[in-house]
């Protein structure tokens, strides 16, 4: 991996829960900001490119229709994205879920084939923790593939252990205080 700087916060005046940054590497500059209803088309390319990945085949299914629109409209689900020059080239999506425990999921996280191992994905996962840490919800929960040795590897770095074996998948669970 090429050396990812820490990311710097950049003034704007959107929501008090928009936390944009701008994260850099050693020759690109990313933005990463929430997500808007402009950035549907390219999310749903970047979510069908992280299937293909995992699932070794074209033959995937993307979003249903209108999936998406419960980020659009709530006010705690977040998306964040990376973007290079205007482009959209990584996200991660998360949920704010109120049970008997609080928590935070994050759901789906793509970065495209040209951009890893440059540290985005350390850089949105840091950003998705500074906003759980404005929640106050203090766990953050994940699923990976068993076979997705990589992105295993990113999250124990990032500081999270598994939970629970969830037969192909691991449960992952990090505490953000």
């Amino acid at each position: 991996m090429k050396n990812a700087r820490r990311q710097k916060p950049v003034e704007t005046a959107k929501e008090k829960a928009t936390i944009p940054f701008h994260g850099y590497t050693d020759d690109r500059e990313y933005k990463i900001r929430i997500a808007v209803p402009a950035d549907e088309k390219r999310i749903r390319e970047l979510y069908l490119e992280m299937l293909q990945t995992i699932h070794h085949t074209t033959d995937v299914k993307g979003y249903e229709e209108g999936y998406l629109n419960r980020f659009w409209n709530d006010c705690e689900n977040r998306i964040f994205v990376a973007e290079e020059n205007g482009e959209a080239v990584a996200f991660l999506s998360l949920e704010v879920h109120h049970e008997q425990k609080d928590y935070i999921y994050l759901d789906d996280f793509s970065v495209t084939e040209a951009y890893r191992n440059e540290g985005i994905g350390t850089m949105l996962i840091d950003t998705a923790e500074s906003y759980v840490r404005q929640t106050g919800i203090p766990a953050v929960l994940l699923h990976v593939e068993k076979t997705n040795r990589s992105a295993i590897h990113l999250y124990e770095r990032s500081g999270y252990s598994i939970y629970r074996d969830d037969g192909n998948r691991y449960l992952l669970k990090k505490e953000v205080r």
